[in-house]
């Protein structure tokens, strides 16, 4: 795969070769392009010995190739890391002074892939929000920066993601845009007969299927506290959430990522929220929801928590009678946000994901279909549980319902098969939602 590798002017660009070396080990051809302040950073010679190419950032250079456009229209995937504030606000109001920002220009249907790196207060500034905003809203997918150590003795969000971090999203930024293209040859090639001709400026760029969407998601494990060292709590490994979290990110999605008890890190460029419980759970989500266009429960939340929470250890005492547990009933965070979202009147799908076991009383998908009814979300992603399946393990095989009585829908395999398939339901009800031009 042909990559253009730009590189902002900022310290972390030093991370950046890190990042260029995994993407020639994996065989892939990369060119570089720096800004002239990222060479202050990191020389053009670092450049050149790692990709195996020239490196300029000059419009003026190899003139009788038109670099400015050359690069842009061959280019399958473009990548710039560190994306310094300055670098964002340039691309988002589509300036041309560097070899960097053409290439961005000419890049037609080419995904983009852009890591922010920036101290916090930048980061946050409304100036740079809007950029962001501007930039996703045309199809470029900006990860979220990571939260650590920055440049000064501070720490908050703004560090680059790590380069295997950037990697991992920029080769699903580079499968999801090939899937998509894959999927409407044939439609193309129906049409090529009866289309007028159309010149290079009819040419329009592939979007993301989530772009411009903030897209909440909810992962892990709750725990509810017994005292200050134990709790009740279940075998979510968060998985699947985190595996949701990366398919809608490389659909383009703005995607918030509310974790509970997970034993995989998140995704990097999500925002993350740390809960424990399943009352935290409930805040977090009726706040993110609030500016979210689709919503995804798939914590597995505790139905139960102690009325009762110890000060301090419990004892084992043989002196004392062994303690009794009263258990209080949690909210329903799932039906709640659908009454929020309807009683605003707002446009938004909701997801809910249903763990499931058979007994006497019926079978996975009766309980399911129940749960459906009296959650009223519009998709319930159902799967059945126990020791061996679902929870911790690398493999899911779910049945998606739908409010509406559609056909049931299977997918399994990975938990990101199983989350690219489930992306990938949501984008289609997205689509019949929007009415016709």
């Amino acid at each position: 795969m042909r990559i253009v590798l730009g590189v902002g002017g900022g310290i972390a660009a030093y991370k950046v070769a890190s990042l260029l070396r995994l993407f020639t080990e994996a065989g892939h051809d990369v060119t570089v392009i720096p800004t002239e302040a990222a060479t202050r950073f990191v020389g053009v010679a670092t450049w050149e010995a790692l990709s195996g190419h020239p490196v300029s950032n000059s419009v003026f250079d190899a003139v009788h190739t038109v670099n400015h456009v050359r690069l842009g229209h061959e280019a399958e995937l473009i990548v710039v890391a560190p994306a310094t504030a300055d670098l964002l606000a340039r691309a988002a109001t589509g300036q041309a002074d560097d070899l960097l920002l053409n290439t961005l220009l000419m890049a037609g249907d080419c995904p983009v892939l852009m890591a922010p790196a920036m101290h916090t207060e930048m980061w946050q500034h409304p100036a740079t929000e809007a950029n962001v905003e501007t930039l996703r809203s045309r199809g470029v997918t900006v990860l979220e920066p990571a939260s650590g150590r920055l440049t000064g003795a501070d720490s908050g969000p703004g560090r680059l993601p790590e380069p295997e971090a950037i990697f991992t999203a920029a080769m699903a930024l580079a499968g999801a845009a090939a899937s998509a293209a894959s999927a409407a040859m044939p439609a193309v090639k129906a049409d090529m007969d009866t289309a007028p001709a159309a010149g290079p400026a009819a040419a329009q760029p592939a979007v993301p299927p989530l772009a411009g969407l903030t897209v909440t998601i909810s992962a892990g494990g709750t725990r509810e506290p017994l005292d200050p060292v134990r709790f009740l709590g279940n075998r979510s490994s968060g998985k699947q959430g985190v595996a949701l979290a990366a398919a809608a990110s490389a659909a383009g999605a703005r995607v918030r990522l509310l974790a509970a008890h997970m034993e995989v890190p998140a995704p990097a460029g999500v925002e993350l929220v740390q809960v424990e419980t399943a009352l935290e759970l409930r805040e977090a989500a009726l706040h993110a929801a609030a500016d979210s266009d689709v919503v995804i429960m798939a914590a597995a939340v505790a139905d139960f928590r102690p009325a009762d929470v110890a000060g301090t250890k419990i004892k084992k005492r043989d002196d004392v009678a062994d303690p009794v547990i009263n258990l209080v009933r949690n909210p329903d965070i799932l039906r709640e946000l659908v009454e929020v979202r309807d009683a605003a009147s707002r446009n938004q799908l909701i997801v809910g994901f249903a763990a499931e076991t058979g007994d006497a009383g019926g079978d996975v998908l009766d309980y399911a279909r129940d749960k459906l009814r009296r959650k009223a979300c519009d998709l319930l992603v159902v799967n059945q549980v126990g020791r061996d399946l679902v929870f911790g393990e690398d493999t899911n095989s779910v049945v998606i319902l739908s409010r509406d009585g559609s056909e049931p829908q299977e997918a399994s395999g990975s938990k990101s098969d199983v989350a690219a398939a489930v992306i990938d339901r949501i984008s289609a009800e997205l689509s019949r939602a929007v009415p016709p031009a």
